[in-house]
This record gives structure tokens, C-alpha cells and sequence, in this order.
């Protein structure tokens, strides 16, 4: 174990004895851990991981006393059961609970899980029991009335303003002027914050209200097509972009909190909604389904290369072929020309290509989002598995064609867009299932 590693899980044992001076204690543990590198930070998680555990010589003399005590003798059978429970608790949890009670510790514990996923997802095996120790926690930490929901509107602090800017990642803003585009009178913006942490939302959405579904990003937030909405009586609340502001809170639920009570808000200030859906991009189409089917790398997946060249009839195959030898390219096989196609995004514009290409998109997109699955069997999109994992529907026909012509759209998703669907009885567990979690009596 490296020399800065020993010291700090030398700090961390004592924790766990009961040092008079925690408080001191748990902040030179802090201190030293934002010191070390980030091998060494791998290093102590593993060590919190392998070694900051409950060990069998703690509990084998109680596990024994349970397994002889009398059920029927109900006091001595629960104060038994009471002890040993104690005892198993891992010392980890006292560490993160001391460590989220100190000044700033929330932020920390966010960004530990968050350092901790990195590592898991760079293929650090054994980190499970640490993560799974921290998200335990930051989940109750975000229940029974800690978070509370704030409207977000061009009268709100600049501060909370040029933060949301900053944290947007669905659709990344240049600009703040850009905000002026989605917070007005028919786009609306939610956020939850944590009562330790006031001043920083840790998850937001941005919401179109429109007349039925909106097709196309560019309706929303984009200049050049308007941008205008009709609200005299809008009829649907269209979830544009929903974005955690802390890497640690990946997959802890938040998202389906926020959809939920921002539906109830939204309700109850529009009396005429009656659709609920998402305008989603489509993560990882292109990168990691497309381009590896198209490149001869279909093992993983239910659409084989066969299959997609077969989407294309004949005659779309040849003008396909013809509009990209004019312009130089090899047509030796049709599947690298759709490769060379699809790699320069400037196919979007062209006179030929949408028209044929519109359609076999649209049909594998759709086997993307709803066919494609991982080895857990959880959709192959992650964006897919949280929202049909919520009760949202999708059809080939909520799949929209161009929906996102920017440079990031078609490097990610051949510029289409989503539209998961919400119906009332999908929201009706939702609600069912988090209504415990938030006070109900105001915005804040």
C-alpha cells in the first residue's frame, strides 16, 4: 500500500472506534483524500472496499446467540436480533455517515460515488460493496422531505441561471442568452434541490408546452425555425432535456421524482394537458450500434449487417450508390457506402440522401431503442431503459426523422429524436412510488 494510502486508511480506522474528535477526525480525512492522485485513489477504494468491512470475529459469538435464542421468547429473540444488526453494519456507513454530516459533505459524498462509477465503468472489478454502501446512503439522504422543487423563470437568482447553463448536457448552450429561449410562456424549468444543498439543483428538466407532440428540437429551442409554441390551450408537456448536475447521483432515481412532480405541478396549472412525453435524443446510435453493424461487428446485436442492407430496397440502394460516386467516393459495397455516408454529417443536406434514408433509419432506430438489449437484459440505450423502465411507451412511429440537425445530434444519433410517451396509467405508479419522498405544500 503506497505511504499516502496507509496514512489516510489509518485516519479512516478511527473513525470507527469512536474518536472524541471526529468532527476534526472526518475533515483531515477529507483533506487527505483530496490529496491523493487518482491511482492512489483507486487504492483506498479498494481498501475501503476489501479491508474497512465486518469481519466474521465481530459477529460469529452473536450470529451464535440468535441461532439459540427461543423465538417465542420475543424480548430476548429482538434484543438478539437488535445486536446483531448493529454489529453487521458495516463500518464503511459510519465513515459516510460522518463524512455526509460535515460541512460540504454532501458535495463530497456526490463526488466519491461519482469517482467511484468512473472506475467501475474504466473496469475496476470488486468496488461493488463501497458503491452500493454510498448509494444506499445519498438515497435516503434524497427522501422523506429533503427535496423540495423550484421553478425556474428569467426572474430567478443569475446565479441558479448561469448554473443550469453550465450543468446543461442534453443540449449544451453557448450562451446565457440561449436561456431566454427556454424559460418563457410556453417553456417552463423544474429543478429539485436538497435542503444541505440550497443553492445548487441537483437535477432539472426543461419542459414545451404544445399543441400534441413536438417532432423536432428545432421547434423548441432554435431561431431559425421560430421557436414558438402555440399555449393558448396547450394540450401536451413535452420533457426536453433532463440532466443531473451531480455525476454521483447516476442512477438513483431522481429523474423519476422530478418527472413526476413537475407532471403534478404542471397539472394543476394547466387543467387542458392530457400528454405527457419526452423529445429524446438517441445516445449511441450511430458511435455504438450503426457504425459497428456497418463495419462488420454485428455479434452483439439482434440486427445483423444482412439485415440492415436489407432494409434498403433496390432502388434506394442505387441512388444511395449513384449520389455517392458522383461525389468520389468507392461504392465497391453498399455497406461502406452508408459508412461513408453517414460519417460526414453534411449527408443531411443533401438532395438525395434524406429521401432514402429516412425510412431504413427510422425502422432501426426504433429496433435500437425498443429490441436491442444488454446483457442484463435492460435496453442496449440507456436513455430507453429509464424511460420505459418508468412506464413510457414507445412505437416506431414516435420516432422522428431530422429531429436534431446540429453537429452533435447527427454524430450521435443520425440527428433522430424520440418521443417516449407518458400515459396516465404509467404515472399513476410513479406517483405511487415516490409520493412519500417530497412535502406537497408549495414550490418550496
Amino acid at each position: 500500500m503506497r505511504k499516502k494510502v496507509r496514512q489516510l486508511a489509518g485516519l479512516t480506522r478511527r473513525v470507527s472506534t469512536g474518536d472524541r474528535s471526529e468532527r476534526d477526525l472526518l475533515g483531515r480525512i477529507r483533506s487527505r483524500f483530496e490529496e491523493l492522485g487518482g491511482e492512489e485513489r483507486v487504492e483506498f477504494f479498494h481498501w475501503l472496499s476489501d479491508e474497512f468491512e465486518v469481519g466474521l470475529e465481530h459477529i460469529d459469538e452473536l450470529m451464535s446467540h440468535v441461532r439459540t435464542t427461543r423465538v417465542e421468547d420475543r424480548l430476548a429473540w429482538n434484543t438478539a436480533v437488535r445486536d446483531l444488526r448493529k454489529a453487521i453494519a458495516s463500518p464503511r456507513q459510519r465513515l459516510l455517515e460522518g463524512l455526509i454530516n460535515t460541512p460540504g459533505g454532501m458535495e463530497f459524498v456526490f463526488e466519491l460515488r461519482a469517482e467511484v462509477l468512473d472506475a467501475q465503468r474504466n473496469g475496476e472489478p470488486g468496488l461493488e460493496a463501497l458503491e452500493e454502501d454510498i448509494a444506499h446512503l445519498l438515497n435516503r439522504w434524497c427522501q422523506h422531505g429533503l427535496l423540495y422543487l423550484e421553478e425556474i423563470h428569467l426572474g430567478s437568482p443569475f446565479e441558479t441561471i448561469r448554473f443550469l447553463k453550465n450543468r446543461e448536457m442534453v443540449h449544451p448552450m453557448v450562451g446565457l442568452d440561449e436561456m431566454g429561449q427556454r424559460l418563457g410562456e410556453d417553456r417552463v424549468c423544474f429543478a429539485l434541490h436538497h435542503v444541505a444543498m440550497p443553492k445548487e439543483p441537483v437535477v432539472f428538466i426543461e419542459v414545451a408546452l404544445s399543441r400534441g407532440l413536438v417532432h423536432s428540437i428545432h421547434e423548441i429551442i432554435d431561431d431559425r425555425e421560430g421557436a414558438s409554441l402555440s399555449t393558448k390551450t396547450p394540450d401536451a408537456a413535452i420533457f426536453y432535456s433532463i440532466n443531473n448536475t451531480q455525476n454521483g447521483l447516476a442512477g438513483l432515481g431522481l429523474g423519476k421524482v422530478l418527472i413526476f412532480r413537475v407532471t403534478e405541478a404542471l397539472k394543476e396549472r394547466h387543467p387542458t394537458l392530457k400528454t405527457f412525453a419526452t423529445l429524446s435524443p438517441i445516445p449511441g446510435f450511430w458511435p455504438r450500434y450503426l457504425r459497428p453493424i456497418l463495419a462488420g461487428d454485428d455479434g452483439r446485436f439482434k440486427v445483423k449487417l444482412n439485415d440492415l442492407v436489407k432494409k434498403f430496397p433496390d432502388t434506394s440502394r442505387q441512388a444511395i450508390t449513384k449520389r455517392y460516386t458522383e461525389d468520389g467516393g468507392d461504392a465497391s459495397d453498399f455497406a461502406g457506402v452508408l459508412f461513408g455516408v453517414l460519417t460526414n454529417p453534411t449527408w443531411i443536406s443533401d438532395q438525395v440522401y434524406p429521401r432514402y434514408l429516412r425510412k431504413p433509419l427510422t425502422d432501426l432506430a426504433h429496433a435500437y431503442i425498443a429490441l436491442e438489449k444488454d446483457s442484463r437484459g435492460r435496453p442496449l440505450n440507456p436513455v430507453a431503459g429509464f424511460h420505459l423502465g418508468n412506464g413510457a411507451r414507445v412505437a416506431r412511429a414516435n420516432i422522428n426523422f431530422g429531429a436534431n440537425t446540429s453537429s452533435r445530434g447527427l454524430e450521435e444519433s443520425c440527428g433522430l429524436m424520440v418521443n417516449y410517451v407518458y400515459s396516465q396509467r404509467a404515472l399513476a405508479p410513479i406517483g405511487r412510488a415516490v409520493r412519500s419522498l417530497l412535502p406537497w405544500g408549495g414550490g418550496r
